[in-house]
């Protein structure tokens, strides 16, 4: 789950700052700066996928707002972003028709209220986080039902892979859209932004050791890996962490293709349920030694 730091001082609108987080949230971020780039990144890259975007994030916040749940966490984003990535799921693999819009909607109030849940029933710091489990659970049943389209780009120099990994985050094929999204995020936290770019840098090599010459690099290697580098990117005395499920990322990711499922960001979120599991584990059994001596 993203954190909820303080909020520096601005001049933004409640409810702007609000769309905004969701869009940095995405990048387990709380920063309306971060959020302009990364709507910049979709304008300009797939401004056809925009209004669905909105309207995801929109519908989630709505939601919340409705439903009475913690303003500080609306404020933060963390009902908006898996709409926000429903929203660009939704109008890159559906034909557009008069139900898009409505289905688009109910899968972004649906998230928020899936993440509300989850929310109350996990309290403790050391509790499985949510990330983007609302997006693949729904985006799941949503390709149930649709043919699905390739969400990457297949053939593609590394040069252009690296920020790819960034702007795949948000389901983008431009490598303009990464640049953008990376600079959102250095602008955000340069640490997560270093955390992320080694990620995504592992991910690449990981396909570029795997894959025999002349075969084209695929373009769905570094967005996991540079997630799952942001979810522990603040452990500053415990590097292995981030490493951990950078690694566990890359290692998991053929595993879903293998048995038919969209990737989407279910590597990232396991990674990182399996590094926090084997962590609080591991603490347990530190601290039942220390009671017996």
């Amino acid at each position: 789950m993203p954190t909820i730091p303080t909020a520096s001082p601005h001049h933004c609108p409640d409810w702007a700052e609000a769309l905004l987080n969701g869009f940095s949230q995405v990048l387990l971020q709380r920063s309306p700066l971060c959020g302009v780039f990364c709507l910049l990144a979709i304008l300009i890259s797939a401004p056809s996928s925009l209004g669905g975007a909105l309207l995801g994030a929109v519908a989630g916040l709505l939601t919340a707002q409705r439903r009475g749940y913690s303003k500080s966490r609306r404020q933060a984003g963390l009902y908006s972003y898996n709409g926000i990535l429903l929203g660009l799921l939704i109008g890159s693999q559906v034909e557009w028709s008069p139900l898009v819009p409505l289905l688009t909607i109910a899968c972004g109030g649906l998230s928020a209220m899936l993440m509300h849940a989850w929310l109350e029933r996990t309290p403790r710091a050391t509790c499985l986080h949510a990330y983007t489990a609302p997006f693949v659970l729904f985006g799941w049943l949503l390709l149930m039902f649709v043919e699905p389209t390739s969400i990457g780009v297949a053939d593609m120099s590394p040069i252009h892979a690296l920020p790819l990994g960034f702007g795949q985050v948000f389901l983008l094929d431009h490598p303009l859209a990464g640049l953008l999204i990376g600079v959102g995020l250095l602008i955000a936290n340069r640490r997560a932004a270093l955390w992320a770019f080694v990620g995504c840098i592992s991910g690449l090599a990981f396909v570029l050791w795997q894959s025999q010459p002349g075969l084209p690099l695929p373009g769905l290697c570094g967005y996991n890996p540079a997630l799952a580098g942001l979810a522990f990117s603040q452990t500053r005395h415990k590097p292995w962490l981030p490493a951990s499920a950078i690694a566990l990322s890359i290692l998991l990711q053929p595993g879903f293709a293998a048995i038919g499922l969209e990737t989407l960001t279910a590597p990232f979120i396991l990674a990182c349920w399996l590094v926090q599991a084997s962590t609080r584990l591991l603490r347990k059994v530190i601290s039942d030694d220390r009671l017996r001596s």
